[in-house]
């Protein structure tokens, strides 16, 4: 019932933003859908909590552990994002930068999107988690190129293309899979079903049909080299979607990644994944390294981040064990994490007209509570205690100790203290220098407005998760950390 509500809900905002033209009922109305939403998945993780059992329907809908994890992810981030659109959207009518039709088709995209990436985590059928995430795809092209200049239609143009060739590849990997199950005398394409015959599947071809997904999808996960479209989506996208390419999209990529994993672990054992994640994991963190050192965009520094973050979960999925937990932890750190940094920069890039960080300066004065709030951000980011990313990345350097892989926690030790000093270099000049000579508005924030409780509601989890993992939260992330291992 929940899984229906949380579809429908979506889908009768996205279908109902369409004909609500007065801005405030319409921004009220989203917020309070999404804020429902919420409810009802923060209640479906209960119940899962609760009896660890997973819930099947009409043998197409599917949610375990697993996907409840990732679920409340989505649920959160949704939920904060369009809290914040209500002054961005709001701010962007009053400059007339967009009309109130296009205001309104905002809400629509952003609802669809919504009922996109909820879909995603819910399907059983392999092949319509494939339709979901190409459907992300296309829906949230559309919101990265929505203020129709030249710069953000060129980054829309490349991220379709380069995602579309990336889910082609992916389409035939799940083809690939099917005619493994086929051999089998199977003609399910369900992941239940999969993994009831797991270890009759032929493992040659298992492993071609891996690579197939793993680049596939990792092109959508932004994992180097794949990861060509994701700064210029995330850099000219509005703020509140920059926020969820970051914190949703490329999880349900990863999410899909994690789904045909099990299947594969369980027919030719966990070396051939880790191998892999391992290895790219730390490319990703390396390359990423690189581009934050010489970043000048304060929202292309955030994107080489999310790059940077999403290598960090790849070298913990590789990781049997407690890396797994770890791998998970820091999916939901990263996601509270790099949401609540997206919110401060769309704050600091309002007010300045630019992302340019050569240009920014003197953020404290002219914002002081975004600014405080964003220094924090950055030392979270870049994983200092009492923040929540230290925690998991700490989880996952154990784990790897913990395997002897001594070169692969070395290699990721020196990737993040390069990270961390280039982080806190660029974020401490926008923050403490000399403000612009030609400013006109001196430091005052409406502490009240929809932003500032956006990013103290993500600000929570960057402390609650820094110090030690909540009871409640730890047995679901062992849960689904479970399904993984399984």
């Amino acid at each position: 019932m929940e899984i229906f509500l949380i579809l429908g809900i979506t889908a009768f905002l996205a279908i109902i933003s369409f004909f609500i033209k007065n801005y405030k009922a319409l921004s009220l109305v989203n917020v309070l859908g999404h804020l429902a939403v919420l409810s009802i998945v923060a209640k479906l993780t209960a119940d899962i909590y609760g009896n660890g059992a997973s819930i099947s329907m009409f043998n197409f809908f599917y949610a375990d552990p697993l996907s409840i994890f990732f679920m409340l992810i989505i649920g959160i981030i949704n939920a904060a994002s369009i809290i914040y659109s209500v002054s961005y959207i709001s701010n962007d009518l009053k400059e007339n930068i967009i009309s109130s039709a296009k205001a309104s088709l905002y809400y629509v995209l952003f609802n669809a999107l919504a009922f996109a990436t909820f879909l995603v985590v819910m399907v059983d059928n392999l092949g319509m988690l494939w339709i979901a995430i190409e459907l992300t795809t296309l829906i949230s092209a559309l919101l990265v190129g929505f203020y129709n200049k030249k710069n953000s239609i060129e980054a829309a143009w490349k991220y379709i293309i380069i995602c579309s060739v990336g889910i082609t590849i992916a389409l035939f990997g799940t083809i690939l899979f099917y005619y493994a199950a086929t051999l089998t005398g199977a003609t399910s394409i369900n992941w239940t079903n999969f993994m009831a015959i797991a270890t009759k599947l032929d493992p040659q071809i298992l492993k071609v049909a891996f690579l197939f997904i793993f680049v596939g999808y990792g092109t959508k996960a932004g994992i180097v080299p794949l990861h060509t479209w994701l700064p210029d989506a995330h850099s000219q996208a509005p703020t509140p979607i920059s926020m969820l390419l970051s914190g949703v999209l490329l999880k349900t990529a990863i999410y899909a990644i994690i789904r045909f994993t099990i299947i594969i672990n369980k027919s030719v054992g966990i070396e051939y994944s880790s191998s892999l994640f391992g290895l790219f994991g730390l490319l990703s963190l390396g390359i990423a390294a690189g581009f934050i050192l010489v970043q000048k965009d304060i929202k292309r520094l955030l994107a080489y981040s999310s790059i940077e973050h999403i290598g960090i979960i790849l070298i913990g999925l590789s990781f049997p064990g407690i890396g797994i937990y770890g791998a998970l932890l820091h999916t939901f750190n990263h996601a509270m994490t790099k949401s609540f940094m997206f919110l401060g920069a769309g704050n600091i890039v309002k007010k300045y007209k630019t992302g340019n960080m050569n240009i920014i300066r003197g953020v404290i004065n002219l914002l002081p509570f975004t600014g405080t709030l964003f220094i924090l951000g950055a030392f979270a980011l870049g994983g200092t205690p009492p923040f929540s990313i230290f925690l998991s990345e700490f989880t996952i350097l154990m784990a790897g100790f913990q395997n002897k892989s001594y070169l692969t926690c070395g290699l990721f030790l020196f990737f993040i203290a390069i990270i961390f000093g280039a982080i806190i270099h660029h974020f401490s000049k926008i923050i403490f220098g000399k403000e612009p000579a030609d400013s006109k508005v001196k430091g005052y924030e409406d502490f009240f407005r929809t932003s500032s409780i956006s990013l103290i509601f993500l600000f929570i989890f960057l402390i609650a998760f820094g110090i030690i993992v909540p009871s409640f939260a730890s047995k679901i992330l062992l849960l689904a950390a479970e399904v993984i291992k399984q």
